[in-house]
């Protein structure tokens, strides 16, 4: 998924509508990954998100991930994300990434600014392979439109209102990362029931759209079914991989999902694993 155009349509320009935004402050939840290729499954790392309040305006949203040490052999990942958002809708003021993936080592921080429905990023970004510095990069995004980055898409999707919005609807959103610029359209397909440990639960089912430019698609789209309660936990995603697809599925309330790499033809030796667990909510690993 590259490449997403800098500017959006006309249609696209107007904020969507969030009629106050939910509290996750204080919120932990935590991520399994497992990989399945033929008769190999096994546990390949974690993923733990947490929300914490900064105070009246601020909260600042942190994902620390780490391979099993099994799947290190193959493609070593610990990465931590960080991002300062504003409380009221989500949207970013600082992001910064700490990243090791395979040989590389990657620095990325996004300054967030905003005039109006205009957003600006100013970017730095760093990678090391083999322990040399191997770019060293500034830049600055622009798009009009309500942008935001990795980590906080994740919390920003949660409290969209899904409760108002009829079958179709579509919003579309810009991300920005310390590399690029590209756009995610979330299509509302209505409501479903999923059914966890016996237990069936009401859900919103969206689907997300990946499109560069000239509303090209960058890959195949992907379903999350996010629960119809006030903690809007997503506790089933799938779509497809380059290697497979995947199935996500919270196995506990408000604390643990199992994300399951299935139907593999290859094993992910130059895949970062943990990265499909955040493009698992939506968002693009080419984007890190």
């Amino acid at each position: 998924m590259r490449g997403f155009g800098l500017l959006l349509l006309i249609a696209a320009c107007v904020m969507p509508a969030v009629a106050g935004a939910r509290s996750f402050d204080n919120e932990n939840l935590r991520y399994k990954v497992l990989y399945k290729w033929g008769l190999i499954n096994k546990t390949a790392g974690y993923a733990d998100i947490r929300m914490r309040s900064d105070g009246n305006d601020r909260c600042t949203g942190t994902l620390v991930a780490a391979s099993e040490p099994w799947a290190d052999r193959f493609f070593k990942v610990r990465d931590t994300l960080v991002s300062n958002m504003r409380k009221t809708d989500f949207t970013p003021y600082r992001y910064e990434k700490k990243a090791h993936e395979g040989n590389e080592v990657k620095h990325d921080i996004v300054d967030f600014s905003r005039s109006g429905y205009n957003f600006t990023g100013k970017c730095v970004r760093k990678v090391w392979k083999k322990g040399a510095i191997f770019r060293d990069e500034t830049r600055t995004l622009s798009a009009v439109g309500t942008t935001v980055d990795m980590m906080s898409s994740f919390y920003f999707m949660r409290n969209l209102p899904f409760d108002q919005w009829k079958p179709g609807h579509t919003t579309t959103i810009n991300i920005f990362s310390g590399k690029q610029q590209e756009k995610l359209t979330l299509k509302y397909q209505g409501t479903d029931e999923v059914t966890l440990n016996g237990v069936k639960h009401k859900c919103y089912h969206i689907t997300f759209i990946f499109t560069g430019d000239g509303g090209k698609k960058t890959s195949d789209n992907m379903d999350a079914w996010i629960s119809a309660n006030a903690a809007r936990v997503p506790l089933k995603l799938e779509g497809k991989l380059p290697i497979g697809k995947v199935q996500c599925y919270l196995d506990s309330p408000l604390s643990r999902a199992t994300i399951l790499y299935a139907s593999a033809r290859k094993p992910p030796c130059k895949t970062p694993v943990m990265n499909f667990a955040f493009y698992a909510f939506g968002v693009s690993e080419n984007l890190i």
